[in-house]
């Protein structure tokens, strides 16, 4: 399936229990990803489906981007750690008040009127099983977003599609442009 822009981009969207801590104000942590549960669009992520994309990024000593609501445009802090446990994609990072989107972030977290985080990543390696679901082996991480979807308890899917991509970058850049728009029309 396609995400209708051919990009390859997806997005999963994490709300659980305590899923976001915030400490000092701009410290957060909590889990981006969780394994093993059926998102609204029939996906399962499967332990160790990052496990080759954190290796590789650590092999260029790249991080995974921070960003405001998928946007590409608006780094607002790093991750430090980006690590999978038994329970999921765990991260911990600061978000740079120095950026005015981050000083709104860390307000909005603080308030509890943020309290997602949402991945952006390119499928590798998937599979249907007996009952339609598909079985996330093997995922490309690109970002991990704080955003706002307060009605959804799961993960939630913004965009398909197993194309490879041309241009990674504008791909990315549209895709997530897209996918603020479709969230602002709701």
């Amino acid at each position: 399936m396609t995400d209708g822009y051919g990009s390859g981009l997806e997005v999963k969207f994490c709300q659980a229990d305590a899923a976001l801590t915030v400490r000092d104000g701009t410290e957060i942590e909590g889990y981006a990803s969780l394994f093993g549960l059926r998102d609204q669009g029939g996906d399962v992520v499967q332990p160790g489906a990052y496990r080759a994309s954190l290796k590789a990024l650590a092999a260029r000593e790249r991080r995974v981007k921070m960003l405001w609501q998928h946007d590409p445009a608006q780094p607002i802090g790093v991750w430090d750690e980006v690590r999978e446990d038994e329970r999921g994609l765990w991260v911990k990072g600061r978000i740079l008040t120095d950026v005015e989107k981050g000083r709104e972030a860390a307000a909005l977290i603080g308030a509890g009127a943020i309290d997602g985080l949402s991945i952006g990543y390119r499928t590798r390696r998937a599979e249907k099983d007996a009952q339609g679901q598909r079985l996330l082996h093997d995922l490309e991480l690109w970002e991990v977003s704080l955003v706002t979807f307060p009605m959804l308890p799961e993960a939630r899917v913004g965009a398909k599609g197993d194309a490879p991509l041309a241009d990674p970058m504008q791909d990315l850049a549209e895709a997530l442009e897209a996918l603020r728009r479709e969230m602002a029309d709701r």
